[in-house]
């Protein structure tokens, strides 16, 4: 075997999204994680940007976990030319199915949306991919276990690790001629309501590792205290809910949360709906991969049983109609899409009514504005006035803060030669980078979009 590999950070570098680092050697290139770029414009046109590399020489892809800024270009990467295996762990890969279809829907309903009602500069508005091309993607899907190290090829073999996060979730160890290279994926935190404590690495030579929240620990806020004043709110103003949330983890965590509250006599049985076809087939996950949870199945069972799960586009108006007081659970997360919108378009402007953004909103996306306090948003073509009452959970996060992320550090025996940070905003990723140096004395880079690094094995 030659002795290098050249890295190439194709995504995910000094960005938190759009996750793509591909590894070359003489064996075979591997790329891990194969996700869309999300947020601010310049970075969503960067979706439709050829590779720098040839798709066609891509011999394997690794797939961390399930989430759209992990496997979101997947069809494309397939379309280009990309002929080979796409492996993950089986909820990974069945999580993958959910969100690669259902954004393939997506992006065929916003193009013939903007081409009927012409507020789009293309002439026509093409889908970034369409649900055949998502299929022809899937068509490549391995699932492979955790724990157990598998060969590619004669002097590289990978391994997955569980990582909390969400269902399927894990950092994978490569083993390259003998050195270990290590990408953390998105790390779960140590004290989750649904899911395992991740696991650590116990070496790492090149290490990756992500800072989505390396500038921040999450609020010791008391969740269930400041839901249960919400709720109670929303009834005594006699208005909606609105909590737009990511349909994988966060919707499932949310039910959980809602079901305790009313178990401990904390809330009214007041009507709680789901909104999220996506987050719905997600739920059903839950059901079929029991070990990567904490829930047992009665409490899964009784948890769906207090819930109206919406089915239909009718259903979402009827809710709407619907003049009870109310919590709306809706994808998407960052409201850049989906049933939330549609929510949103007809109570945004009404003083009764609460938006909660529970985790992470990316510069650029609604939720960041809404974050923000604009006092007016625009989604299907038109601004609408906030007059919502928007609050925020920071703590709900399924990332690991900084904290977590230096604990998920402390197993490594050895000194990595290099490490590098990924996914975070830059005042993030600095942030992280003197912390990091602070803790361990370790030396650490943060790469750009387009670098390449040759490690010599």
């Amino acid at each position: 075997m030659d002795n290098y590999v050249n890295i190439h950070f194709l995504g995910g570098a000094s960005v938190v999204t759009g996750s793509k680092f591909l590894l070359e050697t003489s064996e075979k290139n591997i790329l891990i994680d194969c996700g869309v770029f999300q947020g601010l414009k310049n970075l969503r046109e960067l979706n439709w940007s050829f590779l720098p590399v040839s798709a066609k020489v891509i011999d394997v892809v690794l797939l961390t976990h399930g989430h759209l800024d992990h496997v979101g270009y997947l069809p494309r990467l397939v379309k280009h030319g990309f002929n080979g295996k796409i492996i993950g762990t089986a909820p990974t890969l069945a999580i993958s199915e959910i969100i690669l279809r259902d954004s393939a829907k997506i992006h065929e309903e916003e193009a013939e949306k903007a081409n009927k009602d012409k507020y789009t500069k293309h002439q026509p508005a093409l889908p970034f991919y369409n649900l055949v091309d998502a299929e022809k993607a899937i068509s490549h899907f391995q699932a492979e276990v955790t724990d157990k190290w598998i060969s590619l090829s004669k002097h590289i073999a990978y391994r997955f690790q569980y990582n909390g996060h969400i269902l399927g979730a894990t950092f994978i160890e490569l083993d390259i001629n003998g050195k270990r290279f290590v990408f953390s994926g998105d790390v779960g935190r140590f004290n989750d309501y649904l899911l395992h404590a991740p696991k650590k690495p116990e070496w790492a030579d090149i290490l990756f590792i992500e800072s989505t929240y390396g500038n921040k620990l999450h609020d010791t806020e008391n969740i269930e205290d400041i839901l249960s004043n919400l709720i109670k709110d929303t009834i005594n103003k006699k208005g909606n809910l609105i909590i737009p949330s990511f349909a994988v983890e966060r919707l499932q965590t949310l039910m959980y949360l809602i079901w305790k509250l009313y178990q401990k006599n904390k809330i009214p049985n007041i009507p709680v709906f789901i909104d999220s076809p996506m987050g719905n087939r997600v739920l059903e996950l839950f059901k079929h991969f029991p070990e990567w949870h904490k829930l047992t199945h009665s409490d899964y069972n009784n948890m769906c049983q207090h819930i109206t799960i919406i089915t239909s586009y009718k259903e979402t108006w009827k809710t709407i109609d619907d003049k009870r007081s109310k919590i709306i659970i809706a994808g998407s997360g960052m409201v850049t899409g989906g049933r939330v919108l549609t929510y949103l378009q007809q109570l945004i402007d009404i003083p009764s009514t609460t938006i909660l953004l529970v985790g992470y909103q990316a510069e650029g996306t609604r939720g960041r504005q809404l974050k923000d306090g604009v006092h007016e948003i625009r989604f299907f073509g038109k601004y609408y006035p906030v007059k919502a009452q928007v609050r925020s959970i920071e703590s709900l996060s399924a990332h690991a803060d900084q904290g977590d992320l230096l604990n998920w550090m402390t197993n490594i025996k050895n000194i990595p030669e290099k490490i590098f940070l990924i996914h975070g905003e830059l005042n993030a990723l600095d942030a992280f980078r003197l912390k990091i140096k602070d803790t361990y004395n370790w030396n650490v880079t943060i790469p750009k979009l387009g670098d390449v690094e040759k490690i010599i094995l």
